[in-house]
């Protein structure tokens, strides 16, 4: 039997250092400040992200878009078939290593089948979802198929005669290029979104028509009034535009301000029925449902009946069955009003200019981009120009050996090495190296007097055609006029109708949808202690008898109000929930009322303490502390802009709460401390705060393990008995009350 072989170990050698060698900063704690580590770490990824990702470039174009369209340039997808989309992602990873999901998802936004963009530069076969569809997502890569639409033709137009710049691509076994040279304002054609490290960009778009009419009124004047060629934004989608001649100004000299867009809709004759065929770019159709659900669900929208969603192949189609009686005007303008069916497109035009990001105007930026095109056009130029001077230059040579062919075959019969054919015949005829190379490769059926008259020929025509493009360069007009010349075929080439239509004036439904007001009539609130609310009417309470009320609750708020009234629920979670009154349905003294914590959707475990009724949100909440103090809060503060219906941090956590008051005017306070005494103060003399948290500031001075019990109005306070309470009020009230009794002079203060 062979013997078994061993494996041998060592132990790893130390190596040994040599006189004189030390090891730098061995065994010490090297430290660098905080802004130098951001700095050398954090910042190249953002300026990555800034440069390399998410804003595009003044051609219209993110790197990942160019490098696709480019890749599918390549692959001769201009003029051939489809082909499977996979076969496009995979040759694109030769450019855009980030993964075939990404690369794909990006064609799907460029593909004419998603309806992202109002000019699409991929034509796509096969299911690519939808733009309007939160639910609608695309196929895989392998079932669908794509080719570029024949607009592209206007992206790549003279890209191989050194228009832009190219680079070597991420491993360097090619180049790509660092923009397309665009023969239109591809940059406001489509609308762009991305989301950088501390900025983002929003580009609504323009129809392509009016865009190219724009740039070539801009050229001719720039001083021209935008809006009388492009008067708004068009989107793929469609929509109805709300007019803003403030915005629409802010937008084309700023770059920032909003569009309001609103659905469009049609009632179908014979039906109480209304069809919604187009939708705000901001919003999908899922969003839409959900909101109308979520309303009729609430009791907000008693007019439905069913909704359904009818989109199919023809398009986009929402259906609302509405209820016998129904005016349909009014009933989209409370739509329009209360759900994304109308929605703003915030605009912010961030683009990069030669790799700094700028936040530019519409004419500002529609005049960057002629410079751009007028460096793509001079470079055009220049390649042309370069090619046919080597041309002339080389013909020149060719006539030369038109007098004595035989001379030229002779020269190269007589030379003995292959070598020397070249400088022979420069020393024969007196010609450089280039043109001996070129008439050295003349093939011999071509050493007939025909052929070399017919390519001399062409001097002449190369002469004119030089100082042509000699005169383009050195004047800028003659460029310009090639640029407008170009706007003006892509417009009338690839231009497409408005698909958004612009309202200026809005139609009498929004009117009366703004004069509609909650129904308003006396009502009787009652709060309970469990958190119970009823809402009863005058007729029901006066043929009431005994409330109905969960065994142990009671009754702790009972307060005349109006049905439009709004209603303020703060609970012991430090939140205020908020909602109108007339969300809450008309009850009876023998029901048990509306449970608060259900109805508001609030926390498990949550419940109000306590209820605010107000109209206009005038007046305090006084919210005091166990251990003294008392935050004094504008009811105001508690209003929002956007009808938020949950607000965080109504008060303070820091310490537990002892009580809450609602002041609508400033009155006497009395404060009952755990020891016995009572404090009149003035809830005037207390300092207001800001902020809904506050702390407060200090009213009462306690003692240890004292605190405040309750607080309640002075006005109606029983002090029939002196020795009940050991009453002080604040010296600047003046004495409130007299006697020998209650001049106690422990200062609760």
């Amino acid at each position: 039997m062979p013997r078994k072989q061993t494996k041998k170990t060592s132990k790893p050698v130390r190596p040994q250092l040599g006189e004189g060698v030390q090891i730098l900063n061995a065994g010490s704690v090297l430290e660098d400040p905080i802004t130098r580590t951001l700095e050398t770490n954090y910042m190249p990824y953002a300026m990555s992200v800034i440069v390399s990702r998410a804003l595009p470039e003044i051609d219209g174009f993110k790197p990942a878009h160019r490098k696709l369209l480019y890749t599918m340039y390549g692959m001769g997808l201009l003029k051939g078939a489809r082909t499977k989309s996979a076969n496009i992602v995979g040759a694109t990873m030769h450019l855009n290593p980030h993964g075939d999901a990404a690369i794909y998802d990006t064609m799907v936004r460029m593909g004419r089948g998603n309806e992202s963009l109002l000019v699409p530069y991929v034509d796509s076969k096969g299911n690519f979802g939808k733009a309007y569809s939160r639910d609608m997502s695309c196929a895989a890569a392998r079932y669908t198929e794509a080719r570029l639409e024949p607009v592209c033709e206007e992206l790549f137009r003279d890209i191989d005669k050194e228009t832009v710049d190219f680079v070597p691509n991420y491993d360097g076994t090619t180049t790509e290029p660092t923009l397309l040279p665009v023969t239109f304002p591809a940059i406001l054609a489509n609308n762009t979104l991305g989301i950088a490290v501390g900025m983002a960009c929003n580009i609504c778009s323009f129809n392509l028509a009016e865009l190219c009419a724009t740039t070539v009124a801009l050229i001719k004047d720039p001083k021209h009034d935008i809006s009388t060629t492009m008067p708004a934004p068009d989107f793929v989608g469609g929509g109805q535009i709300l007019y803003d001649a403030a915005q629409m100004r802010d937008i084309f000299e700023t770059g920032r301000g909003s569009v309001k867009v609103r659905a469009r809709w049609r009632s179908v004759p014979g039906e109480n029925m209304i069809e919604i065929t187009q939708i705000p770019p901001t919003t999908t159709v899922e969003a839409i449902m959900d909101k109308i659900a979520e309303l009729a669900k609430a009791g907000k929208l008693k007019e439905l009946s069913d909704m359904r969603d009818e989109t199919d192949l023809n398009g986009l189609k929402l259906t609302l069955d509405l209820k016998r009686g129904v005016d349909h005007d009014r009933l989209m303008a409370k739509l329009f009003k209360l759900t994304p069916l109308e929605d703003s497109f915030s605009c912010n035009f961030n683009i990069l200019v030669s790799g700094q990001p700028r936040v530019m105007g519409v004419r500002e930026i529609l005049q960057e981009w002629t410079a751009f095109r007028t460096e793509c056009v001079r470079r055009r130029t220049y390649y042309d120009l370069h090619g046919k001077e080597k041309r002339l230059h080389l013909l020149e040579g060719l006539a030369a050996i038109l007098l004595d062919i035989d001379k030229a075959i002779q020269i190269i019969r007589e030379t003995e090495e292959e070598e020397e054919v070249v400088p022979n015949l420069m020393i024969g005829f007196g010609i450089d190296e280039a043109q001996a190379e070129y008439v050295a490769e003349i093939r011999l059926r071509h050493l007939n007097r025909e052929y070399i008259l017919k390519r001399t020929g062409e001097i002449e025509a190369l002469k004119q055609e030089i100082a042509d493009l000699n005169d383009i360069l050195e004047k800028p007009a003659r460029i310009r006029r090639i640029i407008i010349q170009e706007l003006t075929a892509a417009a009338k080439k690839y231009g497409q109708p408005r698909r958004s239509e612009i309202l200026y004036d809005l139609p009498a439904g929004d009117d009366a949808a703004e004069e509609e007001a909650v129904p308003d009539y006396p009502v009787t609130v009652f709060f309970t202690r469990e958190g119970y609310l009823k809402k009863i009417t005058p007729q029901s309470l006066r043929t009431a008898g005994a409330h109905k009320l969960k065994e142990g609750d009671e009754i702790v708020v009972q307060a005349e109000a109006r049905n439009n009234l709004e209603a303020l629920f703060f609970t012991d979670r430090h939140q205020v929930y908020k909602t109108r009154l007339s969300e809450f349905e008309d009850g009876k003294v023998s029901q048990m009322g509306v449970y608060l914590p259900t109805r508001l959707g609030m926390e498990e475990g949550e419940n109000p303490i306590a209820m605010v009724l107000t109209a206009d949100y005038s007046g305090w909440m006084l919210f005091f502390f166990a251990s003294g103090k008392c935050a004094k809060v504008p009811l105001a503060s508690y209003a929002t802009k956007q009808n938020r219906r949950k607000l965080l941090r109504a008060y303070s956590d820091k310490e537990p709460l002892a009580a809450l008051l609602f002041l609508p005017e400033e009155q006497e306070l009395a404060i009952r401390t755990s020891a016995g005494r009572l404090l009149l103060v003035g809830s005037a003399q207390i300092a207001e705060k800001a902020t809904r948290d506050s702390q407060g500031v200090a009213v009462v001075t306690l003692k240890k393990n004292q605190s405040i019990t309750s607080v309640r109005l002075a006005a109606g306070l029983d002090l029939a008995d002196p020795h009940r309470y050991r009453v002080r009020t604040l010296p600047a009230l003046g004495a409130l009350l007299r006697g020998d009794d209650i001049a106690e002079q422990t200062t609760l203060l």
